[in-house]
């Protein structure tokens, strides 16, 4: 029972503190994820892979794998709960009030204040997530002599490649899971 009401919790305080979106909540349910002992880091990121494949927001994908993962149904329930109540409270109190204050100085300056921390959030977990990818065994001169490494940094490019080239994102997520498929069946991934 304790679980269910943990779960909860956490994904209320990820949902609570975090701006920007999903990838926003990225450091703080690495943090938390860790911290409770409910998916190591290879996990998580295979959940984080499935969460942005899959339809739907991402941060309620990913409170709902873990949620389900750790305390089955009820798990994924009360997590996806836990991670949209506070967006759905804030949004209700917003859109009632954002017309009247939308030109007040303060709402401007906080929301100026937090486009750069949401990036900076992003990018703080591109970077983490990044070496469990392509360093999955920790950094050493090694490295540069896998396979995975050079097909990892290949799909990355490639992605990036077609994200910068305006595939739609569908099509990158589809072809990269395809090439992922492909080396791993051919040993290489």
């Amino acid at each position: 029972m304790m679980i269910y009401f943990d779960l909860f919790l956490t994904f209320l305080k990820i949902g609570l503190f975090t701006f920007g979106g999903g990838y926003a909540m990225l450091p703080m349910i690495q943090e938390e994820v860790a911290a409770h002992g409910w998916l190591n880091q290879s996990e998580l990121i295979n959940f984080i892979a499935v969460s942005e494949s899959t339809p739907g927001p991402f941060a309620v994908n990913i409170a709902t794998f873990v949620g389900t993962r750790t305390g089955g149904i009820f798990g994924g329930l009360c997590a996806t709960l836990g991670v949209i109540l506070p967006s759905f409270v804030i949004i209700l109190i917003v859109a009632r009030c954002y017309q009247k204050f939308k030109s007040n100085k303060l709402v401007v300056g906080a929301m100026n204040g937090l486009k750069p921390a949401v990036v900076g959030l992003i990018a703080a977990a591109l970077l983490s997530l990044s070496g469990t990818v392509f360093f999955p065994q920790g950094f050493s001169a090694n490295i540069f002599g896998t396979a995975h490494f050079y097909v990892s940094l290949g799909i990355f490019a490639v992605a990036v490649v077609l994200a910068f080239k305006k595939l739609h994102p569908i099509l990158i997520i589809l072809l990269s899971a395809v090439i992922g498929i492909i080396a791993g069946e051919i040993g290489i991934g």
